[in-house]
């Protein structure tokens, strides 16, 4: 099973090797800089090097970035898609470099101009960028719990976009578990979960599944409320986390953005992952 965390990159980016490796993790997702701030520091050769050296001494395989929570690919303002744009170009162009096969991104909001304009300017950034950006990176889009405004909360959002990439080997799916819980996709029962793994099949295709972010939801079944939870603890509970490991989302990378707080430690998470698993 290939199961990890978001894990920091404070101090300097080749730190969160040994933080993945001390919490016993095979596969992690990380920032690669600031996902506060649209600014970003160039990569500095040195700690290029020193990613990589780690990353292939730690057998840690795969790993994933994340874009930063302010880009918006959906979004009509122009200066806010101009910077969304931008930050995923340079997303790309810093997996490249750090020898990380895969970007995650959230599709965003249209604001409430309408889903049809956010559609087309979500497959416009996505397509500018990979004509732009040369590289092997596969960008993964992650659906969404389904708030107010927001794209790709159903699977048919999902591969109406998908289907008007470019370059289709390019991209893949990020399936959050709270987000579809929370969207109104059953994943507690065995039968709801073959059923949603039914339907995600006969829509996207689950050759395009490339990772499963693994939470449990605070909210309730159909609320479209992002709040994510520990393993078990949420709404999803043992049951269904159980299910869903025995599943066809268990042999895909899975990691964890659980709370953090003091009522369960992210090795805690990981343990009861493990657990549900056997």
């Amino acid at each position: 099973m290939k199961l990890g965390l978001h894990l920091s990159i404070r101090e300097s980016i080749a730190r969160v090797i040994p933080r993945a490796v001390e919490k016993g993790c095979n596969t992690f997702q990380m920032f690669s800089r600031n996902p506060r701030g649209w600014h970003s520091k160039e990569l500095e050769r040195s700690r290029i090097d020193d990613f990589r050296r780690r990353l292939k001494e730690s057998e840690i395989w795969p790993v994933f970035i994340h874009t930063p929570y302010l880009l918006n690919l959906a979004s009509p303002k122009k200066d806010v898609y101009r910077r969304s744009l931008k930050a995923l170009m340079e997303e790309l162009h810093r997996a490249e470099k750090l020898g990380v096969p895969y970007v995650v991104t959230h599709l965003g909001s249209h604001l409430g101009y309408g889903k049809k304009g956010g559609f087309q300017r979500i497959v416009d950034a996505i397509n500018n960028s990979f004509a732009k950006v040369e590289n092997d990176v596969t960008l993964l889009l992650e659906n969404t719990a389904g708030t107010r405004n927001s794209m790709g909360s159903s699977f048919e959002d999902v591969r109406d976009i998908l289907s008007r990439i470019h370059d289709r080997k390019r991209v893949g799916v990020c399936f959050d578990t709270c987000h579809a819980f929370a969207a109104g996709y059953d994943l507690v029962s065995n039968g709801a979960v073959k059923h949603t793994l039914s339907r995600f099949e006969s829509v996207i295709g689950l050759e395009w599944l490339k990772l499963v972010h693994l939470n449990d939801c605070k909210s309730g079944f159909g609320s479209k409320l992002d709040r994510h939870e520990h393993i078990g603890m949420g709404r999803i509970g043992e049951r269904g986390f159980r299910n869903m490991l025995r599943s066809d989302l268990g042999s895909r990378p899975l990691i964890l953005e659980t709370p953090i707080d003091g009522r369960r430690s992210d090795l805690e998470n990981l343990d009861k992952v493990r657990e549900l698993a056997r």
